[in-house]
């Protein structure tokens, strides 16, 4: 980041109406990770550290202080203790800001501003992770996009930077047109070090296009949490009149539809789209948790923390 992109930073933080807004959501994220702190993540990759893994036959070049000379004594052959690293996770939240994430409906949970549309949804859920992880001494980085990323925060773990993404995410509105497989292919390519990929989204794409881009984020050794985040009216489509139908993510206007005629059709189209990402998630070992709008941000989010707890 350039000083001037800095100080245009700094001085959107200076702004009341800015601080107000990132002031609720650090208060909101703060309430909801308590409880939540986990401490310290094992890493993946063997160091020489304090955790004892395993022993392997010694090559040139390795240090001979990591001899185990007990097992010389037993076998006359020289092994190396390896020991399992105490690391920081680094995780990056990516945040869908197109367009058909700016639907609320009538059922939707009730914020500190009324109720939360669906990328209201997705920021305070962001937000609460990026608190969680920060105050657990992890890294946390931030791609917002719709059809393109918008802003890549890379990932630091230093307590000023949650206000730095806090402020992203507040300063962010919904878009317009989708593109997420391509964002995520481009995602994919810029995060260098393995770590936690945490994707928050309506999933509006092709299904297949977006397994095909969860794969290129598995091939690339990163771990990898969906969070589909729909309107309750999505799901259930309970509209009963004639009614006029908008694409968010369009300038084009609006067509009046009976929603009876093409009620059992939408509905199964997209229980058959949320089926196969479904599934896809569970074959590639990706976590996929379905979180609607009506359910509070909060309880939902709580309650796939303490699952996922309980599986590790």
């Amino acid at each position: 980041m350039s000083k001037r992109q800095k100080t245009t930073s700094y001085l959107r933080l200076l702004d009341p109406d800015a601080l107000s807004r990132i002031h609720r959501l650090e208060l909101v994220a703060r309430g909801m990770v308590e409880g939540f702190i986990t401490g310290r993540h094992r890493s993946p990759y063997k160091g020489f550290s304090v955790e004892f893994a395993e022993h392997r036959q010694y090559v040139p070049g390795d240090d001979v202080a990591d001899l185990d000379w007990r097992v010389y004594g037993k076998s006359d052959r020289y092994y190396v203790k390896q020991y399992v690293e105490e690391t920081n996770l680094r995780a990056t939240l990516l945040v869908d800001a197109s367009g058909s994430m700016d639907y609320t409906g009538q059922k939707a949970s009730i914020g500190a501003d009324g109720r939360l549309g669906k990328f209201a949804y997705a920021r305070m859920l962001a937000a609460s992770m990026a608190h969680l992880l920060i105050h657990q001494q992890d890294a946390v980085g931030l791609v917002t996009h719709d059809s393109t990323v918008r802003r890549y925060i890379p990932a630091r773990s230093r307590p000023g930077h949650l206000r730095v993404l806090l402020n992203e995410l507040a300063e962010t509105a919904p878009g317009r047109e989708t593109a997420l497989a391509d964002v995520y292919h481009d995602v994919a390519e810029r995060i260098h070090r393995r770590g936690l990929v945490v994707i928050i989204s309506d999933l509006l794409d092709d299904a297949e296009a977006l397994l095909n881009a969860f794969q290129h984020f598995r091939f690339r050794k990163h771990e990898v949490v969906i969070l589909h985040v729909l309107a309750e009216e999505e799901l259930t489509f309970p509209f009963d009149q004639m009614s006029d139908f908008r694409d968010l993510e369009s300038v084009a206007a609006g067509v009046q539809l009976d929603p009876q005629t093409i009620r059992a059709e939408y509905l199964d189209r997209l229980r058959a789209h949320i089926e196969t990402i479904r599934t896809g998630c569970g074959r590639m070992g990706i976590d996929y948790a379905q979180l609607p709008t009506s359910t509070p941000f909060d309880e939902a989010l709580a309650d796939y923390l303490a699952r996922r707890r309980g599986r590790k």
